[in-house]
């Protein structure tokens, strides 16, 4: 029997069962994603780095765009069957096969494949992450939300740092050595030539997700109505419907919504592309990009900590708006640098490429750019969750965390779409990536009019 839940008073190691999902999930996202087999893919797999981006582009749009379809649909199916732990156990079984199934991508692979099973996985973390958020208004007061929410998405990105770090330190290989960046050999014989380095990060990624979501299996409380799978999709499908009409009449909800359609869609292309247009514009290697990752990283963990008190005393909205102002100005002065200088050429910087890791002033520029990503990517996403929770009660958290998952894919495959078409046509890496700014401003805009909480009369 299911331990009985009541917000505020749920038992600390549930808690923190509830939060090292966070941990366990976030490695997929950080060596998978955005720092080490998405560059691989696009600088290595791809003939050339701009269809290489544009391949990969595509793959998180379609991603995108099947979590946007889905994601209220399975909220308002859990809002009727209860427990979140079934749904989640099975996205996770979905992910970890197609994560382990991406050590098979070798240079020169069809790129095709490894794009449907990049998306698959995506999709099934995506989904994952519905039913987990959906639990938190159960599990933690009001008050607390803010904190615990920031606080887990800090321990995801230390999670996310610590196995970049393995593979970093004791996998990725020197294309001219051989050897790893403490002097070794690759651990169990990692050749790099094959892109094995790279390609390792995904069953690496599904290893420790399996690991480290079995604490919210065993200490999380999960309860609900139990209703059985065939009246619970009637019945969830129903609600659905019923949701969509409501939440347009509740204008706050509703205009907070529309505001993270579009910031989440910029952002969600910012840390997809992001790690790939730093690789084939400076030609990276993969120690190098998961340098260049360990840095955002450890900036995000202190910004997620910082997050988690500014949300508690100036509250959700103050922190969203801040970290899109940081995310907005770090867009800008990433495609204002490229070799050589770095705002748009108003200051060259001289330099050639020289031994050791980022030599040239504008890589240097362009890794002080990341840390204003660093800062912000964490508390964006953590207190625009919080944002929501707080405005919705327990017993409707998961058919409205569904229709937050579809407004943060909604448009998902739009930014990436866009970016990777721009690209694609222009033959511009630079000038694609740019049409992230558009996002990032525009739901600034619509949320500066939000209230907050945004169940409140405006």
């Amino acid at each position: 029997m299911a331990e009985t839940i009541v917000a505020g008073r749920t038992p600390r190691r549930g808690i923190w069962g509830w939060m090292l999902f966070d941990w366990a999930a976030q490695p997929f996202f950080t060596v998978v994603t955005t720092f080490i087999f998405g560059p691989y893919f696009v600088s290595r797999m791809a003939t050339d780095p701009a269809m290489g981006q544009a391949a990969w582009g595509y793959g998180i749009a379609a991603a995108g765009l099947v979590i946007a379809i889905l994601s209220p649909v399975l909220g308002s199916i859990a809002d009727q069957t209860g427990p979140r732990k079934p749904w989640i156990g099975c996205f996770a079984a979905i992910k970890i096969f197609s994560l382990c199934m991406l050590w098979f991508a070798e240079p020169g692979s069809a790129l095709v494949p490894v794009v449907l099973l990049f998306s698959l996985a995506s999709v099934a973390a995506e989904f994952s992450i519905v039913f987990n958020d959906s639990m938190m208004p159960r599990l933690v007061s009001k008050e607390e939300i803010g904190k615990v929410s920031n606080i887990a998405w800090g321990l995801g990105y230390l999670g996310g740092m610590i196995v970049l770090i393995f593979v970093v330190a004791f996998l990725a290989g020197s294309p001219d050595t051989g050897k790893t960046i403490v002097g070794a050999d690759p651990l169990f014989g990692i050749d790099p030539r094959l892109g094995e380095d790279a390609r390792a990060t995904g069953p690496i990624s599904a290893l420790w997700y399996f690991i480290f979501i079995l604490p919210m299996f065993l200490f999380t409380p999960d309860s609900g109505k139990g209703m059985a799978i065939g009246p619970a999709v009637r019945e969830g499908l129903a609600e659905l419907k019923s949701t969509l009409r409501e939440v347009r009449k509740r204008s706050g909800i509703f205009r907070f919504l529309i505001a993270r359609m579009v910031y989440q869609d910029g952002v969600n292309a910012l840390l997809g592309l992001g790690g790939a247009f730093a690789a084939a514009m400076f030609g990276w290697t993969i120690t190098e990009i998961g340098i260049y990752g360990i840095i955002l990283n450890v900036i995000a963990i202190f910004g997620c900590l910082v997050a988690s008190r500014l949300d508690t005393a100036l509250g959700s909205k103050a922190v969203v708006v801040m970290s899109l102002v940081l995310l907005t100005l770090a867009t800008i002065g990433i495609v204002s640098t490229g070799p050589g200088y770095t705002l748009f050429g108003l200051w060259q910087m001289p330099g050639a490429d020289g031994p050791g890791l980022f030599s040239t002033p504008a890589e240097k520029a362009y890794i002080a750019f990341g840390l204003l990503v660093g800062i912000a990517f964490g508390p964006v996403q953590a207190s625009s969750r919080s944002y929501m929770a707080r405005s919705v009660s327990a017993d409707e958290a998961g058919r409205y965390f569904g229709i937050y998952a579809l407004s943060g894919r909604a448009t998902s495959f739009l930014a990436p779409f866009l970016v990777a078409s721009v690209t694609a046509a222009a033959g511009s890496p630079r000038l694609g990536m740019a049409m992230i700014i558009l996002f990032l401003l525009g739901g600034l805009l619509v949320l500066l009019g939000t209230p907050y909480p945004a169940d409140e009369a405006e």
